[in-house]
């Protein structure tokens, strides 16, 4: 989660150009206020971490704070509710009507819950922006959550809320932290179905992938004709990414950034808010994947065969001692079969397909077998 992450994902969209066109524009975030997140958060927990950001000394693991994955800093309290305003500021952007798509990949804080920091995440940003969104007008939201880790905090803040739908893809929580995520999690009781979870087998690739993207996630969203897509874009799913068990290419993440592009274009005028999210190859990984999502946001995605500057890869050796690869892709096949063609139900991931369609398909009128 070192902020290089981001240092090297802006660097690498300033040198391919993507903040060249004159309908992008960039927005400095500020620190969200404490009214702004205490519509996603409890007012003893904000506490908390105002506690320990000031005095680190302190640790309240009660909260979640003070942990292996959430050790506390000073500044903590500020840095993550900067993270939040950069995404709620997208969110206003949207709602204004001063722009149709934006992105923050600082964001994607997918695992805090109200009153409990998790995997990393101490402020749910993307939750917050969705709050935004709702409180200025917006009858139906879409929550659209690609990272390998199930987007457990989200979920749990819209559980029983049935203006959000919540669709989470990503490793089984069988083999992968945080361990929830399954077919049978499907909302609370005034909002059944407003939970989508696919929770896919370890050694998941590509073909899989999105297989089991298109299978559940295209139908749904019509189906559920939100205003407005926002997604989280952890790349941690990738196969050389130390932290997960999937096998992905940037390739595939890139296609799934375009598929939900066209599924706003399709569906909600073009309105769609992205962020980022975990991804642990700091150096090789994150800036293309999400370079890539940035410049299909603004309507110019970078063809997969471009070649990585030569500046930004000497850059990237010299600092950080590690050699990029040459290509904004992995050179990967794409191929992945249409769930129209019929399923197995020998395959692991097949039968993880079923077992979310058999949930929540019914709940749209839909049918678990055919659509």
């Amino acid at each position: 989660m070192h902020p290089s992450r981001l240092e090297l994902t802006h660097r690498l969209s300033e040198a391919l150009d993507v903040y060249a066109s004159p309908n992008v524009s960039l927005s400095a975030p500020e620190v969200a206020e404490e009214h702004i997140l205490l519509t996603v958060h409890d007012q003893d927990y904000l506490d908390q971490v105002k506690a320990v950001s000031e005095d680190p000394g302190l640790q309240a693991v009660d909260f979640g704070l003070g942990t292996e994955d959430d050790p506390v800093f000073a500044g903590m309290y500020e840095a993550a509710a900067r993270i939040v305003g950069g995404s709620v500021i997208a969110a206003d952007a949207i709602m204004d009507q001063s722009t149709v798509r934006a992105v923050n990949f600082a964001g994607g804080m997918h695992h805090a819950k109200r009153n409990k920091a998790s995997g990393f995440c101490i402020f749910n940003d993307a939750a917050a922006a969705i709050h935004r969104m709702l409180e200025r007008g917006a009858k139906r939201v879409c929550y659209i959550d690609v990272d390998a880790h199930h987007g457990d905090g989200t979920e749990s803040i819209f559980w029983d809320d049935e203006r959000v739908l919540t669709i989470s893809i990503h490793e089984s929580g069988l083999s992968l932290f945080p361990g929830t995520g399954f077919a049978n999690e499907i909302g609370g009781p005034r909002a059944e179905g407003s939970a989508v979870n696919i929770a896919l087998p370890a050694m998941t690739g590509d073909a899989g992938w999105m297989r089991a993207f298109h299978a559940v996630v295209p139908q749904l969203v019509r189906a559920f004709d939100p205003e407005i897509i926002v997604s989280q874009h952890g790349c941690d799913a990738h196969r050389d990414d130390e932290m997960t068990n999937l096998k992905l290419s940037v390739d595939a993440q890139r296609q799934v950034a375009l598929d939900i592009a066209q599924l706003a274009d399709d569906v909600c005028d073009g309105r769609w808010l992205a962020t980022g999210g975990g991804g642990y190859n700091v150096t090789a990984v994150v800036p293309r994947t999400w370079t890539h999502l940035t410049a299909i946001a603004a309507g110019k995605p970078v063809p997969l065969r471009t070649y990585v500057p030569e500046q930004f890869r000497r850059y990237v050796l010299e600092t950080y001692g590690r050699a990029m690869p040459y290509l904004m892709g992995d050179d990967a096949q794409l191929w992945w079969r249409n769930w129209e063609v019929g399923y197995d139900p020998a395959d692991p991931v097949d039968r993880t397909i079923i077992a979310t369609r058999k949930e929540v398909f019914p709940l749209y009128g839909l049918d678990p077998w055919f659509d």
